[in-house]
């Protein structure tokens, strides 16, 4: 198994774990408080009722993402990931110019995105910036705060290729 498949089974089970809790209320749950509510009679005026028909939309909505995103997740082949530039998985240690600081940032699935532990999504502003750079190269990257330039000096991509200036 390489390095990319344990992070992806992980997250290939959260997304099921989801799935099925989600499945859970919906086709149990759900159903019961629905008829519980029902059985308080006049439905028009019934906020139980509505809320739980409320419940079951928002439910139904997010079972959709999570299937689809777990399609997607399951179509990645880690073989395709580039060795020697900056990827999915990949540990980028970047040399901010304006800052005159280096930053290390881990490149992840939105749903493991965590920016305040250097977890950045390949979706994100910097992520994109990133995706396909290696090591000398300088990415400027349009922020919501103005450009950052970010050069990187570090690479280690998830089949543990490493490169440095």
């Amino acid at each position: 198994m390489t390095d990319v498949a344990v992070p992806m089974e992980e997250l290939k089970k959260k997304l099921q774990d989801e799935i099925t809790a989600l499945e859970t209320e919906l086709h149990v749950g759900l159903p019961r408080e629905i008829a519980t509510a029902r059985a308080h009679g006049d439905l028009s005026e019934n906020a139980e009722y509505h809320a739980a028909k409320e419940r079951q939309g928002h439910v139904n909505a997010r079972l959709g993402q999570l299937r689809q995103r777990l399609r997607e997740i399951s179509m990645i082949d880690a073989s395709r990931i580039p060795h020697d530039r900056v990827g999915l998985g990949s540990t980028v240690v970047v040399f901010d110019v304006d800052k005159g600081e280096e930053t290390t940032f881990y490149l992840v699935t939105s749903e493991d995105a965590d920016v305040a532990n250097g977890k950045i999504s390949t979706s994100s502003p910097i992520g994109k910036g990133l995706v396909g750079k290696k090591v000398g190269d300088t990415a400027k990257i349009q922020i919501p705060g103005g450009t950052r330039e970010l050069e990187i000096v570090k690479l280690i991509t998830i089949h543990g290729v490493a490169g440095t200036t």
